[in-house]
């Protein structure tokens, strides 16, 4: 979506910086609290508070003289100042009348929150916005086309495999593989992040509805599973996170009606994992 990672326009080098800005939202309460540790939440919210993460991700040039696309506590300040109000104010209605909030209502939400905040960074651009709605799911809007959201949720599922190749000497598998050629194959706790996207409009989109998908077409194949002699898809491919991820792809892909498939990530521990795109 948009730019991905450092993106070369002409001869001008571009960084993407991104910065998270948390806060809490009390439905009942007329002000928030604003607090003073916005690593937690700022505004604070008072016991029981809905908690939201913001994702903001900039395009731009570094400043030669900061060393800085832009000061992340602008950012901050902007955020806060611009888009919370946004939140605050629509949940706030919506709770007080008993009036549920769906994806569809925090999409819109989502890119109104987009369109103040364009003009917001002085030289940098906007590039994408994400809202965390807990810890494992997230809704985003690519600012280079707002007509279209993008679902994520993780899943998790724990499998064995080995990494090998008959084709190669023991002595090469040993050496290319490492600990991951061990004989009796070896365990990792994996993440997987199924991305979907839709238009911004859409109405038809069950969460239920997508994990069941998930679970029921990719999930049981592959949890608590020796990978390489329980999944037929690699009995001669490794499965390595790169192919579990392709593997993941081809199980749903065209499997949530209005809703496309936009990527699978598979982490095997939290400094290894790939994306796939299709």
């Amino acid at each position: 979506m948009g730019f991905e990672g450092i993106k070369q326009a002409g001869f001008l080098l571009m960084h993407k910086l991104a910065r998270a800005v948390r806060f809490s939202v009390n439905p009942f309460l007329a002000e928030e609290s604003g607090g003073f540790n916005s690593y937690s939440s700022k505004p604070a919210g008072e016991g029981l508070a809905i908690f939201f993460e913001l994702c903001v991700s900039l395009v731009g040039r570094v400043e030669r003289s900061t060393g800085f696309v832009i000061n992340v506590s602008d950012i901050d300040k902007c955020v806060r100042k611009f888009a919370v109000p946004i939140f605050a104010e629509q949940i706030r209605k919506s709770f007080q009348r008993g009036e549920h909030i769906g994806l569809r209502e925090m999409a819109e939400l989502l890119q109104t929150a987009q369109k103040t905040l364009a003009d917001k960074f002085g030289k940098a651009m906007l590039s994408e916005l994400s809202l965390k709605l807990n810890p494992f799911r997230k809704l985003a809007v690519d600012c280079e086309d707002t007509k279209m959201i993008y679902f994520s949720e993780k899943f998790e599922f724990a499998a064995t495999h080995k990494l090998w190749n008959e084709d190669f000497s023991d002595e090469h598998n040993f050496e290319l593989f490492g600990k991951c050629a061990n004989p009796s194959g070896h365990g990792h706790n994996y993440v997987v992040e199924v991305t979907v996207k839709m238009p911004a409009d859409s109405e038809a989109f069950s969460i239920a509805d997508f994990e069941k998908i998930v679970d029921e077409e990719l999930i049981k194949f592959i949890d608590h599973k020796n990978l390489n002699a329980d999944v037929d898809a690699f009995r001669k491919t490794n499965p390595t996170v790169e192919n579990i991820a392709v593997f993941g792809w081809e199980r749903i892909s065209g499997k949530f009606g209005k809703a496309m498939l936009h990527c699978v990530t598979v982490w095997e521990n939290d400094r290894t994992y790939c994306s796939y795109y299709g």
